[in-house]
């Protein structure tokens, strides 16, 4: 089976493309396979670009553990990336099928190239039982939880994907491995969660760190930069439009109104190609 290893901001995963070969019989245990990062390939997950009847392609992405997410804002741009560079939709504006629905991409190209791309995520779900979350509010904004003894102020947003986001003062003094599967285990959240820990620097700039389900702490997470956006607006913390630094790198993410879409901007980086045996 080839592969390409892709990644946003660090925000690593195996792509497998199925226009040319087949489908992997077993996706989740071959995600198991490839994400380790000692007997795999390393990666935080697999993601299949897949012929779509609805979109350029369609798009399923398996985090480390073998569970399947909705959708995954960096492995979004690296598929788009991927389809303009290999010849599958050779045009600076491509569509995506994902588990949230169609996403369209717009493509920045030098020497033939995608180098940035920038994504209508759509717009955020915002309704306790959509998130899904129990805590209360459409959507929950600041509501407590309670972890190892201290209170939380969360605000749970969807990107296709559950979100929490807690604003602390200073980000890096955050036990991420620690708190990181507590929250995202939390009885609050019936499907798990990806968590965010949100320092703002300015009204438009924010430093995070992020814990996401099924694979653990990532250098980035493409949908929790913009369900903090998101957060950031509903809790009156920031503008509409920011940069987040993340771990890998920074995202351009703007909410330009209510209802609207959620625009997210950032690099997608082909790294090296191979084939895994036995597939």
């Amino acid at each position: 089976m080839k592969f390409t290893k892709m990644h946003g901001l660090g925000n690593d995963y195996v792509y497998v493309e199925t226009f040319t070969q087949p489908e992997p019989a077993d996706p989740e245990a071959l995600a198991r396979a490839v994400s380790d990062r000692h007997f795999g390939v390393g990666s935080d997950g697999l993601i299949m670009i897949m012929p779509s009847e609805r979109a350029d392609a369609r798009m399923r992405m398996f985090n480390a553990d073998g569970s399947e997410g909705e959708m995954c804002g960096n492995g979004v741009r690296c598929v788009a990336k991927y389809i303009h560079d290999h010849g599958l939709a050779r045009k600076d504006r491509v569509t995506v099928e994902t588990g949230r629905g169609v996403l369209t991409l717009d493509l920045t190209v030098a020497d033939g190239e995608a180098r940035l791309v920038r994504v209508d995520m759509g717009a955020p779900i915002l309704r306790a039982a959509e998130i899904p979350t129990l805590l209360p509010g459409d959507p929950p904004i600041d509501a407590p939880i309670e972890v190892e003894g201290r209170t939380f102020a969360v605000t749970a947003v969807s990107m296709g994907n559950p979100h929490a986001v807690i604003f602390v003062d200073d980000v890096a003094n955050v036990p991420l491995d620690r708190l990181g599967p507590l929250f995202e285990t939390h009885s609050a959240f019936p499907r798990r969660v990806n968590v965010h820990f949100v320092q703002v620097l300015a009204p438009g700039e924010v430093r995070m760190r992020t814990w996401e389900r099924g694979s653990g702490a990532t250098l980035a997470c493409g949908t929790g930069a913009c369900a903090v956006c998101v957060a950031g607006v509903l809790t009156g913390r920031t503008d509409r439009r920011i940069l987040a630094h993340l771990p890998g790198g920074d995202l351009e993410l703007e909410w330009p109104e209510p209802n609207a879409s959620v625009f997210m901007t950032g690099p997608a980086t082909e790294v090296f190609s191979g084939e895994w045996p036995g597939v």
